[in-house]
């Protein structure tokens, strides 16, 4: 069986590219990335628009980041109607009509719509939603979950059309900790956001209260204020408190910690069995192996942050 053929469409976000180095189930077959002119290895083909692309019969699957994010949705069903599957760039698309219209393509062109929804497919996370699930803490009755990128206001777009606005683009992964972590949807979510910092009209930070199905409750904290002096890109923090116990990764992720009734120390990630999602993604195309979340356990952190952007108060 031959390996998937992937195309590239747009760098606005975290392309695949490199997975796609001696990847033993997926091949690079062409690349559209508007305005620039990359240079590629021999025998990927170039194309000057998704149209073009979309036309490459050899193509099996689209891996989206479009320039402009408002723009994602549209582009995603248009792969979905050239019969190509499609991986897509978070927040896959700014509204609920828009991820139903998605979703209701891809079922009646019979080809697969996923998020890079990846975020819990790592070291140390994926350890801490194993104690959280096995009940090593008990019930879970609050999460806090923390997402926070460094400020470049004047690098950042002004527009959430172009990348989905702080709420989408980066409270998407502290909802997937949430949610992924603790194997709880979120019930209900209320939200603030401010611009307190930046005179470029930037959202700087968003507050996110939420109710969980089991009767517990969840905060996240996201925001562009990451110090420089900072030893990350990006800082994410988690604590899961149970009735018997509490789980934390802190510092983004590069320190945990669990306690019972005792002290249990460091989370232990010697004996993982994490896998990456874009790897568990290609055998699921290419073999039939199932997939390690559920469409709704996937898409259900983005209507979560798409409800919250709704409905968010702005207070400064």
């Amino acid at each position: 069986m031959r390996k998937l053929w992937i195309g590239l469409y747009g760098r606005n976000g975290h392309q695949i590219q490199r997975k796609l180095t001696e990847h033993p189930d997926a091949e690079l077959g062409a690349v559209c990335f508007p305005g620039e002119r990359p240079q590629v290895p021999d025998g990927v083909r170039v194309y000057a628009n998704l149209t073009e692309m979309l036309a490459d019969e050899s193509l099996d699957l689209i891996s989206l980041c479009s320039p402009k994010r408002s723009d994602q949705a549209a582009d995603a069903i248009a792969c979905l109607r050239a019969g190509k599957h499609v991986y897509a760039e978070k927040p896959a698309a700014l509204t609920e009509a828009e991820l139903d219209e998605i979703l209701r393509t891809a079922d009646e062109a019979g080809r697969e719509f996923h998020e890079m929804a990846d975020s819990i497919f790592y070291e140390p996370y994926w350890s801490v939603k194993n104690i959280v699930q096995s009940g090593k803490i008990g019930e879970v009755v609050q999460v806090y979950a923390q997402k926070s990128y460094p400020s470049n206001f004047e690098k950042r777009p002004c527009d959430e059309e172009t990348d989905g606005g702080l709420i989408r683009w980066v409270g998407i992964y502290a909802v997937r900790f949430v949610e992924h972590i603790t194997g709880l949807y979120v019930k209900d979510v209320r939200a603030m956001e401010t611009h307190l910092g930046s005179d470029t009209g930037i959202f700087t930070a968003a507050s996110l209260a939420m109710s969980l199905e089991n009767g517990g409750v969840a905060s996240v904290a996201m925001n562009y204020l990451n110090p420089k002096g900072f030893p990350g890109w990006g800082n994410e923090s988690v604590r899961v408190f149970g009735t018997r116990g509490m789980a934390e990764l802190t510092d983004g992720g590069t320190r945990t910690h669990w306690y019972t009734d005792r002290d249990e120390g460091e989370v232990d990630v010697s004996a993982s069995d994490c896998r990456d999602y874009f790897d568990l993604l290609m055998r699921h195309f290419r073999y039939g192996e199932p997939l390690p979340l559920t469409r709704e356990e996937e898409f259900h952190p983005l209507r979560v942050v798409i409800r919250a952007k709704d409905t968010a108060e702005t207070v400064g």
